[in-house]
């Protein structure tokens, strides 16, 4: 029987029209295992970086998916759709013609720093247990609760009549469909997404990224080792030999004195944990080199 590929994180440059979870399963063949998984589920209509952990490092994802994304996408003004997307029936068309890119400027500034947003009905939010897009599927009417989110940077990087391609860096869990929804809701004329394009997710960007037919080709080379992962994406705990004895039992450390997640490796420059500062220790998260 074939090694499964090793331990570590794969970028792939997700097709349009594919789910999150075909990518995955597609990408548990070439890897020969079923320990894949994915951080932060894009759309079928969007394309771009999708965050996959192969192995150990499927253990990373849920930190991973709690950092910054980029985008690239296009807002059509004008039209409003069920779905904030070009997937969705069109529920109402009104002339966008009259606004200006001084108008359009203005509410773009007001989308960007620190909002409340209200999610796409047809997110998969759930709701007492129910994907929310189930629920609208189903004939439900769903209103989500605002949440708040951080848009660190809204860019119009051009003007085609209607359409207007955007540069999008956000916290996780921010909904660009919701951005273009809202943008053409202030602006009076309704708005909804044509296009979507996931150019980063934290550190790991398109540069890095392959599209299948390249994962096809030779996948191993193209998984990024967990221990470089973490360094990669993880402010740096360099261990002594001893803590990292200590780290491996679980055992809690002196503080990192870092806000948030830290990988701590050990003198050979292994991941030995992830840990975090809390109640004045550094309590490990999770430990990938058990004594």
């Amino acid at each position: 029987m074939t090694d499964a590929a090793p331990d570590g994180l794969v970028v792939v440059d997700k097709p349009q029209g594919w789910t999150s979870h075909d990518v995955v399963g597609r990408t548990r063949r070439l890897a020969r295992t079923r320990k894949v998984g994915h951080a932060g589920t894009l759309d079928p209509m969007a394309t771009g970086v999708l965050l996959l952990g192969i192995g150990k490092a499927t253990r990373l994802l849920g930190h991973l998916a709690l950092t910054d994304k980029g985008y690239d996408a296009t807002i059509r003004l004008g039209q409003t759709t069920v779905t904030d997307d070009a997937e969705g029936e069109v529920v109402q068309t009104r002339d966008a013609s009259g606004v200006t890119d001084e108008d359009l400027a203005r509410e773009v500034a007001v989308l960007t720093g620190e909002i409340r947003q209200v999610p796409s009905s047809v997110s998969a939010i759930k709701v007492d247990g129910v994907r929310s897009y189930a629920r609208v599927r189903a004939g439900e009417e769903v209103a989500l609760a605002a949440r708040p989110v951080t848009v660190s940077a809204f860019e119009v990087l051009a003007r085609r009549g209607d359409d207007v391609d955007v540069r999008v860096t956000c916290s996780s869990g921010t909904y660009i469909r919701a951005l273009a929804r809202d943008l053409g809701a202030a602006l009076g004329v309704g708005g909804h997404l044509t296009a979507l394009r996931r150019t980063r997710v934290g550190p790991f960007g398109l540069d890095q990224a392959r599209t299948l037919e390249q994962l096809a080709e030779g996948f191993d080379d193209a998984v990024v080792p967990l221990d470089g992962a973490v360094a990669q994406a993880f402010p740096r705990r360099d261990l002594s030999v001893e803590d990292a004895v200590a780290l491996s039992y679980g055992k809690k450390l002196t503080p990192t004195g870092v806000p948030g997640v830290v990988g701590a490796l050990d003198p050979e420059g292994r991941c030995v944990a992830l840990v975090e500062d809390a109640a004045g220790v550094a309590k490990p998260l999770v430990v990938f080199r058990p004594a």
